[in-house]
C-alpha cells in the first residue's frame, strides 16, 4: 500500500531492503564456499596434473601412476548411462504430457513413482542393480547366451551405467516434462487441424520445440551421474585397473570410487593426499566438460 505522495512506508522498504540483502550475501557465500573449494583443489592438486598422471595407469596399490583409466571409465559410463536414461525419461514424459487423461489413476501412479525415485538414497540404487541386473537380468542373459557367468551375469561397465540411468530418471522426465508443457496448444492444434496425426504432430512439432528441454534433462542427468560413487559400488566399480575395459561386459574404474579409495583404503592415506586433490580436480573438469559440450550443443540446436 503506498502512501499519498506515492512512496511505500518505511517498514516496508526496510523489509524489502533487507530481503534483497539476505538475498546477495547468501548469493555471495554460496559463490565464495565454491571458488575457495576449487581454489584448494587447484592449488592443491594443479602440481600433480602431469601428463603422466593423466595418461598411464595406476601402479603400487594406487599410489603411483595416473588415472587414465579411471578418466575413461568415467567417460564411458556416462556417455552410456545418457544413451540409456534419455530416451526412455523422454518417452515417460512425453506419455505424461501428451497421452495420459488429466487425473487418471495410472498418470498419478507414474507420478508418484516418479517423485519417489527422486528421494530414494543412491546406495537403495547400487543394491537394486546388483538384485536386478547383476543377478535377475544378467543371469537370465547368461542362460539365453549359454554364456553362464562369464559375460553378464557379473558386474560390469553395462549394468552400472542401467543403475545411473534409473537414478537419474527423474530428472529427466521432470525436465523434458516442462519442456513439452512449454510448448503452446496451438501449434499443437494448427497441426491436428491440418490432418496431421497425434504421433505425428508430437514428432514434426512437439519434439522439434522442445529438444532444448530434452537436452536441459541430459545435463542434469550428467551433472547427477557423474559423480555417483555409492550407486555403483556394487556394479561394476574395481578398486584398481591398469588396462582399459574392452567390452561394456568389462569392470571399471571411476574417478569417485578412486578418489574414496585414495582416502579411505590407501596404505598411506597421507601420501595420496596430493593425488586426491588431483583427482578431484579432475573429476570436477570432466564433469564441467560433459556439461559444457552438452550445453553448447544446446544453443546450436536453440539458434537454428
Amino acid at each position: 500500500m503506498k502512501t499519498l505522495s506515492g512512496h511505500l512506508p518505511v517498514s516496508k522498504r526496510l523489509l524489502g531492503f533487507f530481503a534483497v540483502l539476505v538475498t546477495v550475501v547468501a548469493a555471495v557465500a554460496i559463490l565464495g564456499l565454491l571458488l575457495s573449494m576449487v581454489g584448494t583443489f587447484v592449488v592443491e592438486g594443479g602440481p600433480h596434473l602431469t601428463w603422466e598422471f593423466l595418461s598411464e595407469a595406476p601402479r603400487n596399490n594406487n599410489t603411483e601412476g595416473g588415472i587414465f583409466p579411471a578418466i575413461f571409465g568415467t567417460t564411458v559410463l556416462v556417455l552410456l548411462m545418457t544413451i540409456l536414461g534419455v530416451p526412455v525419461g523422454t518417452a515417460t514424459a512425453i506419455y505424461l504430457t501428451e497421452y495420459a487423461r488429466s487425473g487418471s489413476a495410472f498418470a498419478r501412479a507414474v507420478r508418484f513413482a516418479v517423485n519417489t525415485l527422486a528421494g530414494v538414497p543412491s546406495i537403495v540404487f547400487g543394491l537394486f542393480g546388483v538384485g536386478f541386473f547383476v543377478q535377475f537380468l544378467g543371469q537370465g542373459l547368461d542362460t539365453v547366451t549359454g554364456q553362464s557367468d562369464i559375460y553378464f551375469g557379473k558386474p560390469a561397465l553395462i549394468w552400472a551405467s542401467a543403475t545411473l540411468a534409473v537414478l537419474t530418471l527423474p530428472v529427466v522426465i521432470v525436465a523434458v516434462e516442462e519442456a513439452l508443457r512449454a510448448v503452446p496448444r496451438e501449434l499443437r492444434e494448427a497441426s491436428l487441424a491440418l490432418g496431421a496425426t497425434k504421433w505425428q504432430t508430437i514428432v514434426k512439432v512437439v519434439l522439434p520445440n522442445s529438444v532444448t528441454g530434452i537436452l536441459t534433462g541430459s545435463i542434469l542427468a550428467v551433472g547427477r551421474g557423474a559423480g555417483e560413487v555409492a550407486a555403483i559400488l556394487f556394479v561394476g566399480a574395481v578398486y584398481s585397473l591398469e588396462r582399459l575395459p574392452s567390452a561394456v561386459t568389462d569392470q571399471f574404474m571411476h574417478l569417485g570410487y578412486h578418489l574414496y579409495v585414495l582416502s579411505t583404503q590407501s596404505p598411506d592415506v597421507e601420501k595420496t593426499l596430493p593425488l586426491q586433490y588431483a583427482t578431484t580436480l579432475v573429476l570436477l573438469g570432466l564433469t564441467f566438460l560433459l556439461n559444457f559440450t552438452a550445453i553448447f550443443i544446446r544453443s546450436r540446436l536453440r539458434r537454428a
